[in-house]
């Protein structure tokens, strides 16, 4: 069966839709598609038909991209009062050899949780510690023999009204959410390496309004934290500062706004028309000073709170998200983090930008999660699959996209 999942990142600046397909241990990048989020903000929807209509914008782009609709996604949610609770569960394996089959890790796991969640919180990720088969510690349990299958896991809940008001928007545009989790879970399963996997760590994610920082224990996800400042708060510096309305400030921070100083430049500048209707000539050295100042303020803020949420020895800490990709980044990130950190680099094929790092990693997230379980998924049936591989012709693929040259090449020779 071939492995095709869709990620959705929901960003407060904008949705970005992520297809790809899994083979020979890599992601292979069908089609990326954004549009400006509105109706949402910090991960929360505020307008629940203003998010539907991006929504559709959103799958439609997708859509013409594949040549197939797309209705099955995994979702970022929001961390705020996220609560993460370990515990233990287990199940009498029922196979008639005493084999150990998915069915028994999904009900260990199920297990652990039960009774643990209160009425008004949703599970949000569940993550296994270790199993047990019989008195036997294994890392996974499928194919051992024994009669009882237990495990320890972390799983974390969140208030209903980070999950609910999101799931129910892409019910009523015919699309199911398979599985949502937060977007620092994503960030680790892009960047993971298999000594991370040993280690603690921390990845930070620097967004439009929010910054999130994690701790990662052995891969598993043990504190997070948001910090109430992201990009829209460098654009409303510059817009103080030279008092110009938000358009411009957000257009000053995107083409004249380096991260650090070195090498910048007071040659490169624009004119624009300040709240007084001035012609007023901004420079990349002016800018820079100001994007500079927050970006330094957001990282040490974010280094504070690694010591707030963790005791343990940090091996490593990965800076990721938008701002992360403006021009003298690592300067300002060692002047903060010295050679402790490092800058998050998403590899896929047509998404070297670490926007997507989130929406890339939700697809690695769901394929570990059924490699765990012993099964496969794939968003496409199997009449779809066919239709994709050129097996039976029932639709017509946009010569022009990703797919179509694809299957161009490969098929229509």
């Amino acid at each position: 069966m071939r492995k095709i999942l869709a990620g959705i990142d929901i960003g407060s600046d904008t949705l970005k839709l992520i297809v790809g397909e899994y083979f020979k241990g890599k992601i292979n990048i069908l089609a990326v598609t954004t549009v400006p989020s509105v109706g949402i903000n910090a991960g929360f929807v505020t307008n629940s038909s203003d998010f539907m209509n991006c929504l559709k914008e959103l799958f439609k782009k997708g859509e013409e991209l594949i040549g197939l609709p797309i209705t099955k996604v995994i979702a970022t949610i929001p961390s705020n009062q996220v609560k993460f609770h370990m515990n233990e569960g287990y199940t009498t394996i029922e196979d008639s050899i005493g084999m150990v089959r998915s069915i028994d890790i999904i009900r260990s796991m199920q297990a652990s949780s039960y009774n643990q969640i209160e009425d008004d919180e949703e599970l949000a990720s569940i993550m296994p510690i270790h199993f047990k088969v019989d008195d036997e510690l294994v890392l996974n349990p499928i194919g051992k023999q024994g009669k009882k299958c237990s495990v320890k896991t972390i799983f974390t809940t969140v208030p209903k009204a980070n999950v609910v008001p999101i799931v129910k928007c892409f019910d009523k545009i015919g699309v199911e959410v398979i599985d949502t989790t937060f977007g620092s879970i994503g960030d680790y399963y892009e960047f993971q390496t298999k000594q991370m996997k040993t280690e603690v760590g921390a990845i930070i994610n620097l967004g439009h309004m929010v910054t999130n920082v994690s701790i990662f224990n052995k891969g598993i996800l043990t504190n997070t934290t948001t910090i109430q400042m992201g990009a829209i708060d460098i654009e409303k510096d510059i817009a103080y500062m030279f008092k110009v309305p938000k358009k411009e400030a957000k257009d000053i921070r995107l083409n004249l706004c380096l991260a650090h100083k070195r090498n910048v430049s007071d040659i490169n500048k624009k004119e624009y028309t300040n709240k007084d209707g001035e012609k007023i000539v901004v420079n990349e050295y002016e800018a820079t000073q100001i994007a500079s100042s927050r970006i330094v303020e957001i990282l040490k803020l974010a280094k504070k709170e690694i010591n707030h949420l963790t005791k343990k020895e940090i091996h490593y800490i990965i800076i990721t998200g938008g701002i992360s990709e403006m021009a003298n980044f690592q300067y300002l990130m060692e002047e903060v983090f010295g050679h402790y950190a490092s800058l998050g680099v998403t590899k896929e094929l047509g998404l070297r930008s670490n926007i997507y790092s989130t929406g890339v990693g939700l697809i690695k997230y769901y394929l570990d999660k059924m490699n765990l379980r012993n099964q496969e998924f794939t968003i496409f049936n199997y009449e779809q699959l066919d239709e994709l591989s050129g097996l039976n012709k029932k639709i017509n693929i946009n010569e022009n996209s990703i797919l179509g040259k694809i299957f161009g090449y490969f098929f229509d020779n």
